[in-house]
């Protein structure tokens, strides 16, 4: 279908071309619509062509590593979708779906050389759309990285936390309690062998000293250690959250689909049960 030339210049790629410019592209490229739920075009489909949403709606969509389907981008007016890949004529590397009725210009790689021959200056508004899609595609690695909090928690530790840490794991290790057992018994063995030259003679109080100073720095030292560990709990339930999240919403995609599937097997149905199967008679009336 042409192209009218007013439709593009509502398009902010083309919004530099003059009338005479403007006419010479739409005589160019073409005007598709796409009906709703309609598939523009898929993973692994030929870069041929790239294209401007005029009208409608439209998701970009990708498959990640768990085979989950991604949304990557919704154009909005005037914007580009399928562009890289027609750049670089390789497959593409997203499908996109039209959501409603949707109206597109379909752009192939000789017109954007035309465009460009024409208006070098529009290549600066193109290579703006790739840095917005490349943006956008960094944006979607960083939500959807996992990440473990034992890293992201060691990434901000401070020595005196380190040392906290370390105080705590032995502090409550079986080796603290063997080897502090033998050093109390040893003091107190030595204290009492002396008698009356003994440092330390009974009831020990020098030993008690010891041991309130040692509980009195023990118990903060340990509480830091117990304060990381429950931030490390707040931000794996975090992590948590978000991986719930993802998953209820891909559920929801699944029952949106697996409802579109069963009213599209309802309305075969129905025009089987409207059309009559060749060379089966008719009931009599």
């Amino acid at each position: 279908m042409p192209c009218d030339p007013e439709e593009l210049k509502h398009v902010p790629l083309f919004a530099l071309l003059d009338d005479e410019e403007t006419a010479v592209l739409a005589a160019q490229v073409d005007l598709k619509v796409f009906a709703p739920r309609q598939r523009i075009y898929k993973i692994g489909d030929p870069g041929k062509h790239a294209y401007i949403l005029l009208s409608g709606n439209v998701q970009v969509t990708t498959v990640d590593d768990d085979q989950q389907e991604v949304l990557v981008d919704q154009p909005g007016h005037g914007q580009f979708f399928g562009f890289a890949s027609m750049l670089e004529e390789t497959p593409h590397q997203t499908s996109a779906l039209a959501i409603e009725e949707t109206t597109c210009v379909e752009v192939s790689r000789d017109d954007i050389a035309t465009l460009l021959q024409r208006k070098p200056m529009a290549g600066m508004d193109m290579l703006t759309v790739l840095g917005r899609q490349f943006h956008a595609s960094q944006q979607l690695v960083r939500i959807r990285a996992n990440r473990n909090p034992n890293e992201v928690i060691e990434e901000e530790y401070t020595f005196g936390e380190r040392i906290a840490d370390a105080v705590a794991t032995f502090g409550g290790s079986w080796s603290f309690i063997i080897l502090f057992g033998i050093v109390l018994t040893v003091y107190t063995c030595v204290n009492i062998a002396l008698r009356g030259r003994a440092w330390d003679p009974y009831p020990f109080i020098l030993l008690n000293l010891f041991l309130s100073m040692l509980a009195a720095i023990q118990a903060p030292v340990i509480m830091m250690s117990q304060n990381r560990q429950d931030k490390k709990d707040r931000l794996r339930s975090e992590l948590d959250f978000d991986v719930n999240r993802r998953a209820e919403s891909e559920i929801q995609n699944l029952s949106r689909k697996l409802n579109l599937v069963t009213e599209k097997l309802c309305d075969v149905d129905d025009l089987l049960r409207e059309r009559p199967i060749a060379g089966v008679d008719s009931p009599p009336v």
